[in-house]
């Protein structure tokens, strides 16, 4: 209440001001516009009158000089007129005029008898005059010749101008009273109302987001920092929720904040450092605006609270058209936008080296080479020198960033890095350096092809960790490197030593971060979604359904999948018009030719197959060919009966581990690929050897028709295995490892630990 009595008054002072302030400009106006045409009007009677007294003062008849005024100024419909000669009482005036002016002398205007005339506005006997004063010459005569003009009625006027102006104040002050009365309840003190009572609920536990953000009136500003406020609450309270349940169940799960505090206390002041060729956050034009994109990347998920724990540094290229409109003259930004909490680096690639050391040496080259699929691996000397030169790049900008810490840490990602750390030991022996192989290692046959074969594993040796999904990996790249490389494999540790230098070589299986209701199945805690509003949106209602979720990419096995789909329907022909399978395929690498050829063989294959079967508007194979966000994945998997991973060759593959995360329902069958890291870990899966149909189709017969109470066990357990190993847990681990290499003094005076923390 007091606000809108403040605003009131600002408001209703402020348009009296106003209308003041016009009413005096617009009566100014017309005053000035009547004074220059009754001086114009004046001068040309003054002339004339001169004229007609001239004879009268020649003879000297001075004292029809008042008559012959009187008659003027009847004629001229003036009020009055006098003749002064320089001394202060006219020598001649109209009688209203004489006896004003014995009064009031000084209402003549000062005008010199040489010069222009002058007029003004003045007021004699309780009349409104405009009095004109002009030279008069007559020859030794010098005088001032005055005219008054009656302008009454411009002061009536102008005092009801000023009257109407003055009452017209009092509605618009009460409108603009009860205008501001409504806007500042609604806009202003109605969203106060309620943002406040939504952040009491909140305090109390009762509320975790705003129920209609977008009506907040003239506080949107103030509301969009308010839901930050409101999720980062909600977000500590259930994390606080969820240490005391641990605690209370004596339970290990990983979580964000875990891992945060976690990696806080083992880097102990320690800065990380991360290369990466995908960065975790993209600038890119749209119109005139710049939109920031987060990567869909199980990467950035597993690593981002590192990152934000120890105030680190990403380092990665540049990919986004507008990334170079955001950074500074270092290529450096804060992230992330709404809160930065650590620093981006961006390392800047021409088209060609993008092209040689990405698209050529990496995926023509090393991802079939490591895949063993089947597809022949493309090595071109071009290519290499490019994919060296980027490394060289990127190795240096890490010694950039790191030149002012001691002992930092460095986590190289992937096979577009392998010759880096090698290039980053040799002139920061001091950092901690491990790499990440997110792909397959080959056996030593298949990894001898490759010219530089040597290179790379003296590029890789140079970490001091590294990692792989598998212990069948770890142990082909040690048999690799005893191979074609002079130095000891200490078989019993993992180890190479080479040099006065050794590398542990580690199998750390990543997964996937949880959802926050993944938890044991509760249909009550489960999401708000409709299996089968989604189920007749996707025009599925009724059927049985798989779905597939991949890149579009010759290691996953897709055209095996189809054919084992076109095995399983042939030999039961009573699924018919009962079964369908959702393929989302995101397309990928499109301007490598193989992954070209692929895109057509896939679409043929199921073309094919959906013309052999197809009954009316029933088709058993719906592919989806382009990109889906997390959201609609996520429908595709609760909707199944069954997932189809058939991967002819994988380091891990995150979608049988997402579908799991996904079920939160308990239900639904994993039909897994025996080649992929995940069948490891998930033996609840049904494994098939994708290259063998009738044991796909088989696999798929058994998953439809799996009794429930099996199924429900089964998915119970892989969702535990995944729920305890997730990818917080795999960073955790990482991390824990690298931070406990030390220099050989240093190491020996280190007390052992088992667990840090």
């Amino acid at each position: 209440m007091r606000l809108s009595l403040r605003l009131i008054l600002l408001l209703a002072t402020g348009v009296t001001l106003l209308t003041l302030a016009v009413t005096w400009a617009d009566v100014r106006t017309e005053r000035l516009a009547l004074s220059e045409h009754l001086q114009q009007q004046a001068q040309t009677a003054a002339d004339r009158l001169q004229q007609a007294v001239e004879p009268l003062l020649r003879r000297g008849a001075a004292s029809q000089l008042a008559e012959a005024l009187e008659r003027f100024g009847s004629r001229e419909h003036l009020a009055g007129a006098a003749l002064r000669d320089g001394k202060p009482a006219p020598f001649a005036a109209t009688p209203m005029v004489a006896q004003a002016l014995t009064e009031r002398p000084d209402a003549i205007p000062p005008c010199g008898e040489s010069g222009p005339g002058c007029g003004a506005f003045v007021t004699l006997n309780d009349m409104a005059l405009f009095a004109y004063s002009a030279p008069f010459h007559l020859e030794r005569t010098r005088g001032v010749l005055t005219l008054f003009y009656d302008v009454s009625d411009f002061a009536t006027r102008s005092a009801h101008v000023w009257h109407s102006a003055l009452l017209q104040v009092v509605p618009q002050v009460l409108l603009i009273a009860l205008i501001t009365v409504g806007v500042v309840h609604a806009s202003v003190l109605g969203p106060i109302r309620k943002t406040a009572h939504w952040m009491k609920d909140l305090r109390f536990g009762r509320a975790t987001a705003l129920s209609d953000p977008a009506d907040v009136g003239l506080l949107d500003s103030i509301s969009t920092e308010a839901a930050g406020l409101a999720q980062s609450l909600a977000s500590a309270r259930a994390t606080a929720e969820e240490e005391a349940r641990l605690r209370e169940a004596n339970d290990s799960l990983w979580t964000p904040e875990r891992l945060r505090v976690g990696v806080h206390n083992r880097l102990d002041g320690s800065r990380l450092f991360l290369v990466s060729n995908r960065e975790p956050y993209e600038h890119v034009h749209r119109g005139r605006a710049i939109e920031v994109q987060v990567p869909a990347s199980g990467l950035v998920t597993a690593l981002e609270p590192i990152l934000r724990a120890c105030d680190g540094t990403w380092i990665a290229h540049g990919s986004g058209d507008a990334d170079r409109d955001v950074v500074d003259e270092r290529s450096r930004l804060r992230v992330p936008p709404d809160q930065p909490r650590y620093s981006l680096r961006r390392v800047w690639l021409t088209r060609e080296e993008e092209e040689g050391y990405y698209s050529g040496f990496a995926n023509e080259g090393l991802w079939p080479l490591c895949h063993i699929a089947y597809t022949r691996p493309m090595f071109r000397t071009s290519d290499w020198e490019h994919y060296r030169r980027v490394n060289e790049h990127f190795a240096t900008a890490v010694i950039e960033e790191m030149k002012d810490d001691a002992a930092p840490l460095l986590l190289i990602q992937d096979y577009h890095f392998a010759l880096l750390p090698a290039l980053v030991k040799r002139q920061r022996p001091d950092a901690r350096i491990g790499i990440f192989w997110h792909i397959p290692w080959p056996n030593p046959e298949a990894f001898g092809i490759c010219p530089w074969r040597k290179e790379l594993l003296d590029g890789m040796l140079g970490a001091d960790i590294v990692g792989f999904h598998i212990q069948a990996h770890c142990r082909n790249f040690l048999e690799t490197v005893d191979r074609f490389l002079e130095c000891r494999v200490e078989w019993e540790r993992h180890a190479v030593f080479r040099g006065d230098h050794s590398t542990l070589v580690r199998p750390h299986p990543i997964s996937v971060a949880l959802p926050e209701f993944m938890n044991e199945p509760d249909a009550a805690a489960a999401p708000d979604w409709d299996r089968a509003a989604i189920r007749r949106e996707l025009g599925v209602e009724g059927l049985s359904v798989g779905v597939g979720v991949d890149r579009i990419d010759y290691t996953k096995g897709i055209i095996e999948r189809f054919r084992g789909i076109e095995q399983f329907l042939e030999r039961n022909p009573a699924y018919m018009e009962r079964f369908v399978f959702v393929q989302a395929g995101a397309p990928s690498r499109i301007h490598i030719a193989r992954y070209q050829e692929l895109l057509i063989e896939v679409e043929v294959e199921a073309e094919r197959i959906n013309r052999r079967f197809q009954t009316g508007t029933w088709r058993p194979i719906q592919l989806f060919r382009r990109h889906h966000n997390h959201e609609e994945i996520a429908r595709l998997y609760r909707i199944a009966d069954f997932c189809l991973v058939t991967s002819l060759h994988d380091g891990m593959n995150l979608v049988a581990k997402e579908y799991v995360a996904c079920r939160d329902d308990g239900d639904g069958v994993l039909v897994l690929s025996q080649f992929t890291g995940a069948a490891c870990e998930m033996h609840d899966a049904l494994l098939v050897n994708p290259y063998d149909i009738d044991q796909v189709a088989s696999a798929i017969k058994t998953a439809l028709e799996m009794p429930g109470q099996e199924r429900r066990e089964r998915m119970r357990r892989m969702r535990r295995g995944v729920r305890e190993h997730n990818v917080y847990k795999w960073a955790a681990d990482l991390i824990s490892e690298l931070a406990d290499v030390r220099a050989p003094a240093a190491r020996a005076q280190a007390p052992l630990e088992a667990e840090w923390w």
